[in-house]
């Protein structure tokens, strides 16, 4: 696979989309121009998607759930992720097939088999490195109270949070390719530790 494929993942408050600006940012700086994007979204229909897979005034059943989370996903592969690669640059999606393993597999239910098989017709890319930022439930989700109302997914109740983190952690444990990093401290301090590890790799997979 040409170009290099970044999934960022990680609980609810982990502050994915903050690492992703620092670290798009310092690749910026050392001639590296990213592509960055997010799931649900990255494209027009995508992001209709996205308001009504995260409406809190909507319910919906796991399936229908995980189904709405694939098709903005193919939508995502197909106008976004595949003509970045191919084109050999450097693509950062906040979430990408993980998130669905780890919330709608673990945390609702689905069958992983079929998340698994959805999820290979509909993209021929798998990232060549998943980031994961781990956190403590409990803090992630007093993080996000902050922020004010919460989506649909925020307001699930704390099992379901449970379930989700330990599905991150089961899929970084059989996955090489998912690192870990720790969410709880200084913003300076894991933005640091994320790019030391990231840009040899990166340069790596480029052949920079």
């Amino acid at each position: 696979m040409k170009g290099c494929f970044i999934a960022f993942e990680g609980p609810e408050g982990a502050g994915k989309s903050t690492q992703i600006r620092h670290l798009a940012e310092r690749l910026k700086t050392a001639g590296v121009m990213p592509v960055v994007s997010r799931e649900p979204g990255g494209t027009s229909a995508g992001d209709a998607i996205r308001e009504v897979i995260l409406d809190p005034q909507l319910t919906m059943t796991p399936l229908t759930e995980f189904l709405l989370y694939s098709a903005s996903r193919a939508e995502h592969v197909r106008e976004v992720i595949g003509p970045a690669l191919e084109a050999n640059k450097v693509v950062i999606s906040d979430r990408f097939a993980g998130a669905s393993v780890a919330y709608q597999g673990h945390g609702r239910g689905v069958p992983l088999a079929f998340i698994h098989d959805l999820t290979n017709q509909i993209s021929d890319y798998l990232p060549d490195i998943t980031v994961l930022l781990d956190i403590d439930v409990e803090l992630g989700l007093d993080r996000i109270a902050t922020r004010g109302q919460l989506d649909r997914l925020e307001q699930a109740d704390l099992s379901f949070h449970k379930r989700v983190r330990q599905g991150f952690l089961t899929q970084a444990k059989n996955n090489s390719s998912w690192l870990i990093f720790e969410a709880n401290q200084a913003e300076d301090e894991l933005s640091d530790k994320l790019y030391d590890a990231l840009y040899p790799r990166i340069c790596a997979k480029l052949e920079l």
